[in-house]
């Protein structure tokens, strides 16, 4: 077995091990998750992606290793961006924390499907396409520009297509009444507002993905690379929100050192086929650098306030 095909099966293993222990035991029934629980489940998720990271180094190399590690910080800030569109998307339907978890546990399977859909697609535009990654660049540019420049994000799921659609086919529910997504009255089955919810967390993943795969593959082409180190960070994504999401208005500078972190990418992409290509090596320390920079920042920002 070579190296891609070890590593292929250590994380499918690992990956299946945990899916089965987070969401099949521990978290099976719905439940508030504590912030000393959602702690223990970050750190676990971020020591295994620094483990797998190690597994890469000695298997494929420093390169790959860093690559690794370049994809998985960029992916994580991103996730931690998107928290704020959870947080919204649960005030509108009004979900409670009880039913949260089931909601994030579906949309992280969903999420692996789709960034695993959305990477083969990636990495054979660009491998078909030169041209295409000048495409990917700009989006990545002009996203990071819009980021800076415009304000709070706004959640419209009235306007969503597929909730539209639901509506217009299924019956939906008023209230929340369990954690299920189907419920039947009157011999009727109907939808509940957790369904709607589920489909509007889904299709924003979607949205999130044309900035997060471009991104990752702008310091690596490596399927291993850009499938493993989005997994891991979606991974985590549940307990990082209950994490965080008593504090998300602290990290005030967050927003644009992703912003920066996005319009880097795409410059590097943009001059990837020039003598002006830019190092993973740098790459990896201009990430790192401005991540700490803008949590430092916010941390100062709110003590002083």
């Amino acid at each position: 077995m070579n190296n891609q095909a070890l590593l292929w099966s250590g994380f499918a293993t690992v990956i299946g091990i945990m899916l089965i222990l987070d969401l099949g035991i521990f978290n099976r029934k719905s439940h508030e998750i504590s912030f000393r629980e959602a702690a223990a489940w970050t750190a676990l998720w971020v020591s295994l992606a620094l483990g797998f990271n190690a597994w890469v180094y000695l298997q494929m190399g420093p390169q790959k290793a860093m690559e690794f590690l370049a994809g998985y910080l960029i992916e994580q800030s991103l996730s931690v961006d998107n928290l704020f569109v959870f947080i919204m998307i649960f005030s509108y339907f009004h979900v409670g924390k009880k039913h949260q978890p089931k909601i994030l546990k579906w949309g992280i399977f969903g999420a692996l499907l789709l960034r695993g859909i959305f990477i083969i697609a990636g990495i054979g535009l660009i491998s078909r396409f030169g041209w295409m990654t000048y495409i990917f660049g700009a989006v990545l540019v002009v996203t990071g520009l819009k980021m800076l420049k415009g304000g709070d994000e706004e959640i419209a799921p009235e306007k969503n297509f597929i909730v539209r659609l639901v509506r217009r086919f299924v019956p939906i529910t008023k209230r929340i009444r369990s954690d299920r997504f189907f419920v039947r009255r009157g011999g009727i089955t109907a939808a509940t507002p957790l369904f709607l919810t589920l489909l509007v967390v889904e299709s924003s993943d979607v949205i999130f993905a044309v900035d997060s795969i471009p991104a990752v593959l702008s310091v690596t082409r490596d399927p291993l690379i850009v499938y493993t180190s989005n997994a891991f960070a979606i991974m985590g994504l549940r307990s990082l929100y209950y994490l965080l999401a008593n504090v998300m208005g602290m990290f005030v500078y967050l927003k644009p050192g992703v912003s920066f972190i996005l319009c880097f990418v795409g410059v590097k992409m943009l001059l990837a086929h020039s003598s002006w290509d830019i190092s993973i090596n740098f790459s990896l320390g201009v990430i790192f650098g401005v991540l700490a920079l803008s949590v430092i920042c916010s941390i100062l920002f709110a003590r002083e306030r």
